[in-house]
């Protein structure tokens, strides 16, 4: 038999009424290597296999947020769940479902209380046995003590991407789910796996040991492939997680373990910034090459927090450069950084109205595009989350976040404007006169994605011809085009190239703080005869 360790940087329980957060035991996450999470189970008694260990994943800064949102937004406007909600989770679509119906019952929970979360427990391992006949896989989940095992759980394995071993019925039987056996539907659009467990009787420590098979014995080793992360296994990309929603009364309860803080407000502002970003802005084809900007140089980085000057957040609210949003990859991020701002009255003022009137801008952009409900929703969930109170001064969080949703709007304005403008272009007419002479064309590349958003910047090009008379030229582009007409020498023509240009913008938020990442020349404004 073998055994593969799965070492998890989390796992997740919910209960059903209200929503509250128990994150992860800190024995998953040494000190000495904040990146690596590692834990290894010793073999049954029974085994004498190997025990192979393997890096856990990180979780995204948002991990846990997007599990809260996905469910939130499982149901659409009627309360009844959406097609794809059922995908998402692995539901199948066959009458009477009871994972269907959890799933509607966590969707309207977390509706209802939007700030509170599901309430979450982190198992301390996972176990991945393969039986020796090659058939049957063997989860087994190690959970620690806890008072919420005793609430019915709900069990949510949940994947950094979504899969693509093919459409497959898995089975997933165990005397610790409710009911006992269980079937999901995996298709390359699902990011879930729910599994409904039973209560606990006592706070004990407690082993769960689900055998997990194929309807179609010949996509056994696809199930592998997703349990453990791809055939090379050098990632593992199941992260178990048990939710609770179970509680009653009207006052949050969190159940804290040794692990991070629950998310606060800022948190959720930024997590569901990424969303909105996401959602709105149009993505890049898969084919175009990616740029690095790793390349490209830059002035040296600007701390956006306390210390920052009115004229340094002024030139920011009323540039006219493209703003890339760059989010760290570190699980701890988030909950390391406090963004706060201190504007003096008057530019908050000018921010308030800057802020109203980019709003409507990007509301009709939205409705024009056909973007979707959910970017207005996510929108609706930003404007409260930064808002300024009714009375009184303006907290540094709430001015930090609404500063960022403006340059956030700014940049989805900006984007849609060069969209429409290039739609304008393709469909005016050309003429021969002027259809050739030097001027600005739009060139979109592509930027690796791990960078942030939007994937994608469009930084112009110069086409055209610069023969007289020649466009934006200076004196040597004039002498030089007299010269080649009239003696015919063998001489470089004029050419038409940028010769104005506006910078990049980079908003890197990190675990250190937020930063501005000034990259200049990179965006042609005017084109020239040179």
């Amino acid at each position: 038999m073998l055994f593969l360790d799965i070492l998890c940087c989390g796992s997740l329980m919910l209960c059903c009424t209200r929503i509250c957060l128990a994150l992860q035991d800190s024995r998953l996450m040494p000190a000495h290597d904040p990146s690596v999470t590692e834990h290894t189970f010793p073999p049954t008694e029974t085994s004498s296999a190997s025990t192979v260990s393997r890096h856990g994943p990180q979780h995204a800064p948002c991990f846990v947020e997007d599990i809260f949102a996905a469910l939130r937004e499982a149901v659409g406007s009627d309360g009844e769940l959406t097609n794809r909600s059922l995908t998402q989770f692995g539901i199948c679509t066959v009458p009477g479902s009871s994972s269907a119906s959890v799933l509607s019952q966590l969707a309207k929970e977390t509706s209802r209380n939007q700030r509170s979360g599901l309430e979450v427990l982190h198992p301390t391992g996972v176990l991945l046995t393969e039986e020796d006949d090659g058939g049957t896989l063997m989860l087994t989940f190690d959970l620690p003590q806890s008072p919420l095992l005793k609430l019915k759980p709900v069990l949510l394995l949940a994947f950094e991407s979504p899969l693509t071993g093919g459409d497959m019925d898995v089975t997933f039987t165990s005397q610790s789910l409710h009911p006992n056996t269980q079937t999901v539907c995996i298709s390359g659009e699902t990011h879930y796996i729910m599994l409904t467990g039973k209560a606990s009787e006592g706070d004990v420590h407690q082993k769960w040991r689900i055998s997990v098979e194929t309807k179609n014995p010949e996509m056994n080793q696809n199930l592998k492939d997703i349990l453990v992360g791809g055939k090379s296994g050098s990632n593992i990309s199941m992260i178990p997680l048990l939710l609770f929603s179970g509680g009653t009364g009207t006052e949050i309860r969190h159940t804290h373990t040794s692990g991070p803080p629950p998310a606060s407000s800022q948190t959720s502002f930024l997590c569901e910034l990424k969303r909105f970003l996401g959602d709105v802005l149009p993505q890049d084809r898969p084919e175009s090459p990616r740029l690095q900007l790793d390349s490209l140089q830059s002035l040296p980085p600007l701390t956006l927090g306390l210390s920052s000057s009115d004229t340094l957040l002024a030139g920011l609210m009323n540039s006219s450069s493209p703003t890339i949003f760059s989010f760290s990859n570190r699980g701890s991020m988030f909950q390391v950084h406090r963004g706060e701002l201190a504007l003096s009255p008057t530019l908050l003022e000018e921010l308030k109205q800057r802020m109203e009137q980019t709003w409507m801008q990007v509301m009709e952009v939205i409705q024009e595009e056909e973007v979707g409900h959910r970017a207005t929703e996510r929108l609706g969930r930003l404007k409260e989350l930064s808002a300024f109170p009714r009375t009184g001064p303006a907290a540094g969080e709430s001015q930090y976040r609404a500063f960022l949703l403006l340059k956030a709007l700014q940049t989805v304005a900006r984007v849609y404007e060069v969209q429409r403008g290039l739609r304008a272009t393709r469909s005016g007419p050309i003429t021969s006169s002027r259809g050739n002479i030097c001027g600005l064309k739009s060139l979109t590349v592509s930027l690796e994605k791990r960078l942030g958003l939007p994937n994608t910047v469009n930084i112009n090009n110069c086409h055209g011809s610069c023969a007289f008379p020649m466009t934006n030229a200076n004196n040597h582009a004039v002498l030089l085009n007299f010269h080649i007409e009239s003696e015919s020498v063998d001489e470089r023509a004029p050419c038409c190239v940028p010769v104005a240009y506006e910078a990049l913008e980079v908003v890197d938020l990190n675990e250190h703080g937020t930063y501005l990442s000034i990259k200049p020349d990179v965006v042609a404004r005017e084109c020239g005869c040179r």
